[in-house]
C-alpha cells in the first residue's frame, strides 16, 4: 500500500490552504508527495502563505497564471510520479484515514478506477453527505463522487485529464465520466470481467467547507447548460445507457417532489404562506406527478368527507376501482403520475 501523491489546488484561499496541507500531513498513510498548484493568487495574504509553504521540504509549490481548477489539477497530476493521485481543493480537508482507505480500495480491486468517501460538511451546512459512486450508468444523471478523490494515474492519462475549458463548475463530474469511459477499455480492468467503477467508502473521509457563494452553489444556475455540454461530450455513453440516464433523472425528480409533499403534510401552513406553494396548488404541473401531489395535499386539507361531498356535488364520482377510504391509494391509482 502506498505510492500516492496529493495535488492541492489553490486560488486566493489565505490560511485555508495551510489547513488543507496540515490535514494531508496528518494522514495515517503518508503520501509520497504533496503538490500545491496555485492558480494565479493575487491576494497578498494568500501569496505569503504560499511563500512559507514553499520553504517546507515535504511540499512542492507550482505557480501559474489563472487558468481555472481543471488546468491547475492537470498541472499537479502531471508533476506527480506515483501510481495513484489524490486531488483536493484548497478549502477542504482530509480526515486522517482518507488516503489509507481510498488507496486500499484501489489496491484491493482492479475494477476500481477511483475511490473516495462521504463528506462531513462544515460552515453554512452541518451534515454528512453520502455519495454512492458506481459504474458509468450511475454517473449519467448526476455526479456520484466528491471532487476530492483518489484515482489511478494511468486512467487519467488515458482519458486526457480534466477538461480545461470547463471553468463554471461540474468539471469533476465530467472527469468521472471520462475516467470510467477510458477505463472500460483498459486491460487491467477488463481482465477482471467487472465493469469499471468508482468506489465510495461508507464513512466520512472529507471535511467539506460550505459557503453561500462557492462555485458548487452558483454553478447550479447553469446546470441545464452544463448537462447539455456533458451529454454532447459523452454522447456515446448516454446513447448506450439512455434508459438508465432518464430513469435516474426521473427518480431524483420523484424523490424531491415527495420530500416537498411530506414537508407540506407536516407543516400545512406552507401551502398558503409560501408564494411558490400557492402558485403550484393554483396550477399544478402535469405529467410529472405534480397534479397527483396537489390532489393528495388538498384531500388532506379538506378531509375525506369534504372531498367526497365536493365530488358528489359537482356531479363527479370517484373511479370505482379506487378505494375512497384510502385517499393516498385513491389519488395514486386514479391520477397516476399526472
Amino acid at each position: 500500500m502506498g505510492n500516492v501523491s496529493v495535488v492541492i489546488t489553490s486560488y486566493n484561499q489565505n490560511e485555508m490552504i495551510r489547513e488543507v496541507v496540515d490535514s494531508v500531513r496528518r494522514q495515517k498513510l503518508r503520501p509520497d508527495a504533496i503538490i500545491v498548484v496555485d492558480d494565479g493568487s493575487t491576494d497578498p495574504a494568500s501569496v505569503q502563505v504560499l511563500d512559507e509553504l514553499e520553504q517546507a521540504e515535504d511540499i512542492t509549490v507550482i505557480r501559474q497564471g489563472n487558468a481555472g481548477p481543471s488546468a491547475a489539477r492537470n498541472v499537479g497530476i502531471r508533476a506527480a510520479r506515483t501510481d495513484c493521485v489524490t486531488v483536493l481543493d484548497g478549502d477542504d480537508r482530509l480526515l486522517p484515514t482518507f488516503l489509507e482507505t481510498t488507496v486500499g480500495l484501489l489496491d484491493g480491486d482492479a475494477s476500481v478506477v477511483a475511490a473516495s468517501g462521504w463528506l462531513r460538511t462544515f460552515g453554512v451546512l452541518d451534515a454528512v453527505v453520502k455519495p454512492t459512486g458506481g459504474t458509468i450508468t450511475d454517473f449519467l444523471s448526476r455526479n456520484a463522487c466528491p471532487a476530492t478523490f483518489t484515482f489511478r494515474r494511468t486512467v487519467w492519462e488515458a482519458c486526457g485529464g480534466y477538461d480545461e475549458s470547463m471553468r463554471s463548475g461540474f468539471e469533476d463530474w465530467d472527469f468521472c465520466l471520462s475516467l470510467l469511459a477510458a477505463a472500460a477499455t483498459a486491460a487491467d480492468t477488463t481482465a477482471t470481467g467487472q465493469e469499471p467503477r468508482i468506489a465510495i467508502a461508507p464513512e466520512p473521509l472529507i471535511e467539506y467547507r460550505t459557503a453561500p457563494a462557492t462555485p458548487n452553489i452558483t454553478s447550479m444556475t447553469t446546470r441545464l447548460e452544463t448537462m447539455r455540454y456533458l451529454i454532447n461530450r459523452h454522447h456515446a455513453a448516454y446513447a448506450a445507457h439512455l434508459t438508465d440516464a432518464l430513469l435516474g433523472i426521473e427518480a431524483t425528480s420523484i424523490a424531491r417532489l415527495n420530500l416537498w409533499e411530506r414537508t407540506v403534510r407536516e407543516h400545512p401552513a406552507l401551502l398558503e404562506s409560501q408564494p411558490d406553494s400557492r402558485a403550484f396548488m393554483a396550477s399544478p404541473t402535469y405529467g410529472d406527478g405534480g397534479m397527483a401531489a396537489a390532489v393528495r395535499l388538498r384531500s388532506m386539507a379538506y378531509g375525506q368527507a369534504a372531498y367526497d361531498g365536493a365530488a358528489r356535488g359537482n356531479g363527479r364520482r370517484i373511479v370505482p376501482s379506487c378505494d375512497a377510504r384510502d385517499l393516498r391509494s385513491a389519488t395514486s391509482s386514479c391520477y397516476g403520475n399526472r
